[in-house]
């Protein structure tokens, strides 16, 4: 017997159809065992994609969902300013690395909190880029809590800044533990910004 090969899209079919048969026998334990939950949760994550709104960050730096009705994200300015870091760098940023992203940081804070005083904006940036405080992962925190106060956890894991481990091999094994917000950029809009 000579071995047929599936394309991608017969494979999808093939997939659906014995999937219906094991709904239909009621056997979606098998299923489930067939899928495996690790895979079931890529899954569910990557239908949310479908499901993703707009972020779209207004003149005054309002943080708008616009396809959920202009919801607004509400997020206090220094949560907005970290949030614009970690937008802007799409590659991702380890937190032990955010003194190297100061300046970046300090300017995104002083827009987004303009009637606040600079020494109190300066301080708030050493504690967020100090990697001996835990300032920043509070304020990841809070983001986490603002977007899933909004929205299911699967559609959530694309606004928050979350972890990504890159392996590296060079001569010996290490890692880089990045801190990244997979919203695709094409949803992100940022309006004329004053």
């Amino acid at each position: 017997m000579t071995e047929q090969r599936l394309t991608v899209e017969e494979m999808a079919l093939e997939v659906k159809r014995l999937t219906e048969q094991l709904v239909a026998a009621d056997r979606k334990d098998l299923l489930l065992r067939a899928i495996g939950v690790p895979l079931l949760e890529e899954l569910r994550i990557e239908a949310a994609r479908g499901e993703l709104s707009r972020l779209v960050i207004t003149e005054d730096y309002r943080f708008v969902l616009a396809d959920y009705n202009n919801k607004e994200v509400e997020l206090q300015p220094v949560h907005k300013a970290v949030y614009l870091l970690f937008l802007a760098h799409p590659e991702g940023i380890e937190f032990k690395r955010l003194a190297d992203y100061r300046e970046e940081l300090t300017g995104y804070y002083q827009k987004t909190a303009r009637m606040m005083d600079k020494d109190k904006i300066v301080e708030s940036v050493d504690k967020l880029v100090n990697p001996l405080d835990n300032a920043i992962n509070e304020k990841c925190s809070r983001i986490k809590k603002v977007f899933l106060d909004m929205m299911d956890e699967y559609r959530a894991s694309y606004y928050i800044i979350s972890g990504h481990t890159k392996k590296h091999i060079a001569g010996r094994v290490w890692y880089e533990r990045l801190k990244v917000i997979t919203l695709p950029r094409e949803l992100v809009e940022v309006k004329s910004v004053k």
